[in-house]
Formats: C-alpha cells, sequence, structure tokens
C-alpha cells in the first residue's frame, strides 16, 4: 500500500492553472463569478462563452493584467493578484486582434517580443536562426510582417508566443477570419506545443475547434455551466457536436455584451 501511494504521487499531473472561487467585479456588476477550475500541463484547455460571458475578463486576471475582487489564483505556479510580473515572464499570449507589429521586420518581431519575456541576448540569436529555418521563413527575414499572407502571420505570432517557452500560451480568438485549412494548419502547431507540455489555453468561437481540446469549459453569465472532455459533454447533453452542446447553455445566458 505504501509503494502505491508512494507511485501515485509520483505521477500526479502538475497543476499550471489554479482558480479558487475566482470573482471579478466592476461596481455592482459581477463579471465573473466564482470560478474554480484547474489545468493540468500539457493539456489543451477550452475557454468558451458567448459574448457576455465573462471569458475575456478571466483571462486578463490569469495573465496578471486585472486583479480579482475575491478568490485566488496561480498561474505557472505564481499568483495572479500579488506575482503579477512573475506571471507575464511565464506565460505567452496571442490574440486575433494584436499578436504582430505589422511596420516591423520578421526577425524584428520575434527579438522585440523575445526581450519583452526578458530573454538574453545570445538565446535569442541562436533561437532566431533556428525558428526561422524549422518555419522556412529564412527568406522572409527581413519582409516586413505586413507583407506576409495571413497564414504566414499567424504562424509566426504563434511561434513568437512560445518562443521564451512558456508553461501556458493564452490564446483569445487566435483564427477568427481565417479559412478552415490554415486554422488546421494552426491547431497543429498547437498540438506541436502541448507535446513539448505547454498548456494551451485557448479561446474560439469556432465549435470544431472545441472539439480538439482535451477539456472544454463553457462560461455562461460569469459562471462555468459545464467543464468536461468534448465526448463526455456531448453525451451528458445527447449532442451530435459541440455546437449543439454550446447551443443549449448558451440560451440561458441575459447577457449581450463582454
Amino acid at each position: 500500500m505504501e509503494n502505491l501511494q508512494h507511485n501515485e504521487t509520483i505521477t500526479q499531473p502538475k497543476k499550471v492553472i489554479e482558480v479558487n472561487q475566482l470573482v471579478k467585479r466592476f461596481g455592482h456588476f459581477t463579471a465573473v463569478d466564482h470560478l474554480s477550475f484547474e489545468v493540468e500541463k500539457g493539456e489543451i484547455f477550452g475557454f468558451l462563452g458567448a459574448n457576455g460571458a465573462g471569458k475575456t475578463t478571466a483571462m486578463r486576471m490569469l495573465c496578471g493584467l486585472s486583479k480579482p475582487t475575491e478568490g485566488k489564483g496561480k498561474v505557472a505556479g505564481f499568483d495572479i493578484e500579488h506575482q503579477s510580473e512573475q506571471v507575464k515572464k511565464n506565460i505567452g499570449y496571442m490574440s486575433q486582434k494584436f499578436s504582430l507589429y505589422n511596420d516591423l521586420k520578421v526577425w524584428e518581431n520575434i527579438r522585440l517580443f523575445a526581450g519583452i519575456y526578458g530573454m538574453n541576448d545570445n538565446d535569442i540569436k541562436e533561437k532566431t536562426a533556428l525558428l526561422l529555418e524549422q518555419l522556412h521563413f529564412e527568406k522572409e527575414r527581413n519582409v516586413l510582417v505586413k507583407s506576409l499572407p495571413l497564414g504566414m502571420k499567424q504562424k509566426l505570432a504563434f511561434s513568437v508566443a512560445i518562443f521564451h517557452t512558456p508553461e501556458v500560451v493564452f490564446l483569445d480568438e487566435p483564427t477568427g477570419g481565417v479559412d478552415p485549412t490554415t486554422r488546421r494548419q494552426f491547431w497543429e502547431l498547437i498540438y506541436e506545443a502541448a507535446e513539448k507540455g505547454i498548456t494551451v489555453f485557448v479561446t474560439t468561437h469556432y465549435m470544431d475547434e472545441a472539439e480538439y481540446c482535451n477539456r472544454v469549459s463553457i462560461m455562461v453569465d460569469g459562471r462555468i455551466e459545464a467543464l468536461d472532455s468534448p465526448h463526455n459533454l456531448k453525451t451528458a447533453f445527447e449532442a451530435q457536436n459541440m455546437d449543439e452542446v454550446f447551443q443549449q447553455l448558451a440560451r440561458k445566458a441575459t447577457r449581450k455584451a463582454d
């Protein structure tokens, strides 16, 4: 029995995100209402919700950009309220709206964000050459980002977000407005990152992408109404796909904007 308990301790998954009764209020409005969940190392975790659900507010707290009103949270082992700077250094972030500077060259974007994440010059130089080779971007090294095709921009933005090998990368609707083929290629990059042990925390409006996640949470009016694997959620809600699960829960929402 002692040996069994010892082995269980050794194989216990590492918790990269830990949230306990997290609340965010703006005056009398409760944007995030007592969230509790955990995300393991290397997991692809889908964070879904209709407009107004509170997912953007929750993500800002987890990234150390906004302090919670109540509750506790840890990301990469650091307290999101009292160690926000350490949180920022140990995460990556990519969004549909802003991830790269269009008027900087490819290599300049890499260097800029690597510096922001605290990498030293030698590591930046060495890893930049390696990254450009891996992406087959050697010829685009000195090209302005605004000149790149959308698919290449996406690959670069994601690669920059995980350039410093963070514990977790937050992806805020990263594939919005992208064609299905490019989205599929982008998800291949996500799988590769997860296999290397990087935890992926992703929000999306595409329910087919929710199928690619290890687990999915669905927020309604500031609360998590469902959290499980896509397979288990479809079974529980007697649904054919994640879109049907989402629609059943989203109908309960009363908010219209996040």
